[in-house]
């Protein structure tokens, strides 16, 4: 892309930049979609990414678990992204664009509970649309823990409904009648759907980036505009921007879609260590079973690293790597109504 791009801007001067490419990274809790952004961030080679990463939660646990993107980093304010950032989107847009160096790619990864449709209409619907690209919408899907217990959830269902490139991530946990079942399942959602097979987010990046799949006129229309009032997303996509006067505001937005899938985020944080033994055996024998996503850094008394802990449907992980700051836990529990007492309780049970 940068050879064509250097070659049209030095034969035709006059004609300034189409915008920045945009693509937006979506997928239900536990999918893989910050491993996927890892991997474009350590693959990315000469291209110059920038990164917005939101969560579902009070603790930011994903902009930690990237591997170092430094000045590349613009971190948007917490919740669930299509239903508290579309200013904030705007305004960490915008702070992108006005950098003094060249941009090549914005990626942006969602939360695992949100519709990705109010992200679309931000970029296409506003003056974003004169600006910047959008690109392509990846939807991560499990292929482990995929079920139709997920499609329970209106924002699940909207994430395949959108999505130009379906990756079918962690395929080797699988065996090979379960990927013909979603892979049928997703070409019901969506006809014509372009499914990619991946192991730990692993894709060539020429696959997903520059890849100019997102149907921009299909969003344009009353039909699109219809299902977005449809879903009660009460939110004004015009945007004022002042340059050098960005003000940043505190919203407090109602998501309709996640009162509706009953989703909870759960917090928690101690500077004091867990007892492993203590945590492993909540983990197996005593967390709520509503649990479908939890994330956090931990710290165990019997240790002096940190672990990176990581939590999916039935399998959970523990990856160790050296402190970056002062040893603390941080926690994020993300189900559906899930008792914030109870799971408090038992987690200060397993501190020291």
């Amino acid at each position: 892309m940068n050879t064509v791009t250097e070659s049209t801007v030095n034969t035709i001067p006059a004609i300034p930049k189409t915008g920045m490419p945009v693509t937006i990274i979506t997928g239900f809790l536990g999918s893989g979609k910050t491993t996927l952004l890892n991997q474009i961030l350590q693959n990315k080679q000469d291209l110059k990414v920038a990164v917005l990463v939101n969560e579902f939660g009070d603790i930011n646990i994903d902009s930690q678990l990237l591997v170092s993107v430094d000045q590349d980093m613009v971190e948007l304010s917490n919740g669930c992204i299509c239903c508290t950032i579309n200013d904030g989107l705007v305004d960490a847009v915008y702070r992108v664009l006005e950098r003094e160096e060249r941009i090549d790619y914005l990626v942006i990864e969602t939360t695992g509970v949100a519709d990705p449709l109010p992200i679309i209409l931000t970029f296409l619907g506003t003056e974003l649309r004169d600006l910047t690209n959008l690109d392509s919408i990846i939807t991560v899907v499990d292929a482990e823990t995929f079920d139709q217990r997920h499609f329970e959830s209106e924002a699940a269902l909207q994430q395949i409904t959108y999505g130009d490139i379906v990756l079918l991530n962690k395929t080797d946990l699988v065996d090979l009648h379960k990927l013909r079942e979603i892979e049928d399942f997703i070409h019901d959602v969506k006809q014509g759907a372009r499914i990619l097979h991946t192991q730990f987010g692993k894709v060539p990046l020429p696959l997903i980036l520059g890849v100019g799949l997102t149907p921009k006129d299909e969003y344009i229309t009353d039909d699109v505009e219809d299902t977005h009032e449809h879903h009660h997303h009460d939110h004004d996509h015009h945007h004022e921007h002042h340059h050098h006067d960005h003000e940043h505001h505190e919203h407090h937005h109602h998501s309709h879609h996640l009162e509706n899938d009953g989703f909870v985020s759960i917090s928690f944080q101690a500077d004091k260590p867990f007892d492993v033994n203590k945590f492993e055996n909540f983990l197996v024998e005593k967390m709520p079973q509503d649990v479908f996503r939890a994330k956090g850094i931990l710290w165990f008394s019997d240790s002096e690293l940190r672990h990176i802990f990581q939590l999916s449907g039935p399998r959970y992980s523990l990856n160790a790597d050296d402190w970056k700051t002062a040893p603390k836990n941080q926690v994020v529990f993300i189900g559906r109504k899930l008792d914030k007492t109870e799971i408090y309780t038992k987690l200060n049970n397993c501190l020291l």
